[in-house]
């Protein structure tokens, strides 16, 4: 246990919200300003770049700055909404739960001191942090507002990640369009939201393609940002990771890393990669790093299985109750992993009943693709089998190629005594990529020859 207690005392305060991320739009203060993507960097070109000590050094002078105008003068909406916007890209960088709360709490004083009529950053940065929070319904609603006060593209890039994220994707794709009308042209934004459709529509070709566009249009800011560079390098790592192209995969995630060094999202996929080629050894020495950096569940649980595919039982052991721990910590803070350990204790075949009246919850309000996954994937443990079904239909709605997706799909067939259908969805799994996971991959080759 004195390897759960070590992390007790800072995971109340270092438990984030991490993403899928690939749709957080989190900006500076300034309502025509989002996040964007991009594609490899030259070395060249990142030694002309601020370190990510010299960008994080930065962001805390700025901050503390802004922090002390505001003690000083309360009330200032604009000052408040550069907070908000600052402690989102906070967050993005470490994971740190306060950040949340301190933007939320930012762009409420912001609209408190003036309203949204008149007040379109502070919109903006409330819509941002709703976000951040899960609360998509509400973030959905604001964007919706913001688009009758703020005439660019930029209500309708948060209006259609809220839109993707609670599974509406006609009305995503459509707050998409109107987006690139209304921004002129190809940008940052633009690109990585056609990334993002493509990837759900299963053409990883074009992901990779509006990906590395993303990146081009972001080497051309005077400074480009290090940790946008390394989140679209991890994007274009597991792009390639889930298509089963690991060279590829590796040298993104190795760029992302070199961009901005203990980037946590990438140590934790280049140790999957790892894992998946069987190189436990540094699979576990980045798995280890990542969770230090943040003890996010999908880590924490994947470090687990590969010290139980490396003979370290006991490890795998408190690695688990970790899990659980964090599980613990974050209802207790309000920040949900309902879906995350949902999908923990279905591949663990444990609490199979709690995992599926999780995600069953979860799935009433927030009805996207990975949200029907979790739901068939529970329901499959918890013995409901044509629940089950009816999910993982739900789930392949859009053709996405993900091979946890066919395995999910390919195990509740055999489970309904489908051979036929169990074989073709299991062989896609592995076809494209044989170690998808390194221990349902397993059982996947299991049930084949069963």
């Amino acid at each position: 246990m004195s390897f759960l207690l070590k992390f007790t005392n800072s995971l109340g305060r270092r438990i984030g919200v991490f993403l899928l991320l690939s749709c957080l739009v989190v900006g500076a203060s300034r309502s025509s300003e989002l996040w964007a993507a991009w594609h490899p960097a030259s070395s060249a070109l990142l030694l002309a770049v601020p370190s990510a000590s010299d960008e994080a050094a930065e962001s805390r002078d700025v901050i503390a700055f802004l922090e002390r105008r505001i003690q000083r003068d309360p009330g200032d909406a604009d000052v408040d909404s550069k907070l908000a916007g600052l402690y989102l890209q906070r967050l993005r960088e470490t994971g740190a739960l306060e950040d949340l709360g301190l933007a939320l709490h930012a762009a409420h004083a912001s609209l408190d001191a003036v309203p949204a009529v008149r007040n379109t950053d502070g919109l903006t940065s409330l819509t941002l942090a709703e976000f951040a929070s899960h609360e998509f319904g509400p973030a959905r609603d604001h964007a919706l507002q913001l688009s009758r006060l703020d005439y660019t593209g930029t209500p309708y890039a948060m209006l259609g990640d809220a839109l993707a994220e609670l599974g509406d994707y006609g009305q995503a794709e459509q707050a998409y369009k109107q987006m690139q009308r209304r921004s002129g042209g190809a940008n940052e934004n633009v690109a990585t939201r056609m990334a993002r459709l493509a990837q759900l529509h299963g053409d990883n070709v074009g992901a990779e393609r509006d990906f590395s566009r993303a990146l081009a249009l972001e080497l051309d800011r005077s400074e480009p940002s290090r940790e946008r560079l390394a989140w679209f390098h991890w994007q274009l790592g597991d792009t390639a990771f889930f298509s089963g192209d690991y060279a590829t995969a590796q040298t993104n995630y190795e760029d992302a890393l070199t961009a901005y060094p203990d980037y946590f999202r990438a140590l934790a996929s280049l140790g999957r990669l790892q894992a998946a080629r069987g190189d436990f050894a540094p699979a576990i020495s980045n798995y280890e790093a990542a969770v230090r950096l943040l003890p996010d569940p999908t880590f924490v649980s994947e470090l687990g299985d590969v010290y139980k595919l490396s003979g370290r039982d006991e490890d795998a052991r408190k690695q688990y109750g970790l899990v659980e721990l964090i599980g613990h910590l974050s209802k207790l803070n309000g920040v949900m992993y309902n879906r995350q350990l949902a999908m923990f204790y279905a591949d663990h075949d444990i609490k199979a009943q709690e995992a599926y009246l999780d995600a069953k919850r979860e799935y009433r309000v927030r009805r996207d693709i990975l949200g029907a996954d979790a739901l068939a994937w529970t329901a499959l443990k918890a013995g409901k089998i044509r629940e089950a079904q009816a999910a993982i239909k739900a789930a392949l709605r859009l053709g996405t190629q993900d091979p946890r997706l066919f395995y999910h799909a390919g195990m509740i067939a055999h489970a309904a005594g489908q051979r036929a259908a169990a074989r073709a969805y299991l062989e896609r799994a592995l076809t494209l990529n044989p170690q998808f996971d390194p221990l349902q991959a397993i059982k996947a080759r299991q049930a084949l020859q069963a």
